[in-house]
């Protein structure tokens, strides 16, 4: 997957939604908003882990739920990087791949 067609993509949804709900995106929305997502993954991680309650989902229900959460990270790290003009493959290839050298 090439993170830059990726993030594009997720931009034009994202760009979709913000129009639909009338969202105004300030330097703030892609921050909160991720915080935001990191709050229903953990929610969705605690359920899945049998620490919260599991509001009347079975097991599978729990674990999609939590797949989509993941999803819902990675694209709002996409959006947030793309707002910021940080160069992902840049960084994670300095912050991260360069270690294996």
């Amino acid at each position: 997957m090439d993170i830059q067609v990726l993030t594009k993509r997720i931009k034009e949804i994202s760009d979709i939604y913000a129009e639909k709900f009338d969202i105004s995106r300030d330097d703030n929305w892609y921050v909160l908003k991720l915080q935001e997502e990191m709050g229903e993954l953990i929610q969705s991680y605690l359920m899945m882990s049998g620490q919260a309650r599991k509001k009347d989902k079975n097991s599978d229900e729990i674990k999609n739920n939590f797949e989509h959460e993941v999803a819902d990270i990675l694209c709002h790290i996409l959006l947030l990087a793309d707002h910021y003009g940080i160069d992902l493959d840049t960084v994670v290839q300095k912050k991260w791949l360069d270690w294996k050298k």
